[in-house]
């Protein structure tokens, strides 16, 4: 004759089917916190590349364009772009973009944008 399950028999698998879930929810909030991590780095770039870009279009005997030198202040792996706009000669603004990259399509951010107004020397 055929017995019936205990009750601790049905249960058998919950246990991994219930880790599976949160193992999955602690990868998905732990890639988003570096996500967040890349962004506040990559924004922290964007104002160091705007300074180093004004600095260098300040000074006359500077041999370096504002994007060479947004480009070498700033971590080899991040994509930088420096603009420059003259302020009626005394004055030089620059704003500098940085994409910001994503470590999964989900995660998408508008590129990182810092300017900097400095006076001509």
């Amino acid at each position: 004759m055929w017995k019936r399950p205990r009750g601790g028999d049905r249960d058998r698998g919950q246990a991994a089917v219930e880790f599976a879930g949160v193992i999955t929810l602690l990868l998905l909030v732990a890639l988003a916190a570096i996500q967040l991590g890349i962004a506040a780095y990559a924004m922290q770039q964007a104002g160091t590349a705007a300074r180093a870009a004004a600095r260098a279009e300040t000074y006359r005997e500077s041999r370096l364009s504002a994007q060479q030198a947004a480009e070498a202040a700033t971590s080899d792996w991040l994509t930088v772009t420096a603009r420059s706009q003259n302020q009626g000669g005394s004055a030089v603004e620059v704003e500098a973009r940085v994409e910001i990259p994503s470590i999964l399509r989900v995660f998408s951010f508008p590129d990182a944008r810092r300017s900097v107004t400095m006076p001509r020397d």
